[in-house]
């Protein structure tokens, strides 16, 4: 997905706002397994997938457990970071080699003081990951394994053949032998 798509998908700028917010941004490419995003922490960069995908993950108790992915057109991005400037908690790794678009923290909030319409689309932008937050949320505390299977498969079609059932069964909070039972129920 090319970084106008995704620039667009947040919120339409002028072609004249848009080209000042992409001599901003920087394409580059990572291995596969690289951790882009390491907790503990401040992060002074967010991303764009281009092509690729990444798993959001942390540590507890010595395990990781996977709490979201990420394929094209979506953001790899420590929230507290961005909006506190504070160490994130988040790991993040890529599990395809990636190509991804880069922005600078700090070039972004100089922009938002300089351009209304990169302002709005800076708000938008924030609305969107809190709103992604939030439906993890509930569906993690309100809806079962199946039904998070069900979404994870609607929202990430082809995520099967790009992911190890492992980081999907950590998604879900169950093991493998429950995600292959809900699999087998499911075809």
């Amino acid at each position: 997905m090319d970084i106008e798509q995704i620039l667009d998908k947040i919120y339409p700028l002028s072609e004249s706002s848009k080209l000042i917010l992409k001599n901003h941004i920087v394409e580059l490419s990572f291995p596969k397994n690289k951790i882009l995003i390491s907790a503990d922490k401040i992060e002074k960069d967010f991303y764009f997938i281009k092509k690729g995908i990444a798993r959001t993950f942390v540590y507890t108790d010595g395990d990781e457990t996977t709490f979201s992915f990420g394929k094209e057109g979506d953001t790899i991005i420590s929230m507290k970071s961005y909006i506190a400037n504070q160490k994130g908690y988040e790991n993040v790794e890529l599990l395809e080699d990636c190509l991804v678009y880069k922005l600078n923290t700090q070039d972004i909030r100089k922009l938002y003081t300089e351009n209304i319409e990169i302002a709005n689309w800076g708000i938008k932008f924030a609305e969107n990951e809190l709103m992604k937050a939030e439906d993890r949320l509930l569906t993690r505390q309100f809806g079962t394994a199946t039904n998070r299977y069900e979404i994870l498969l609607k929202n990430y079609p082809n995520l099967l053949q790009r992911v190890q059932l492992g980081y999907i069964a950590s998604y879900l909070g169950i093991t493998q032998v429950s995600l292959s039972r809900i699999r087998a129920n499911i075809k």
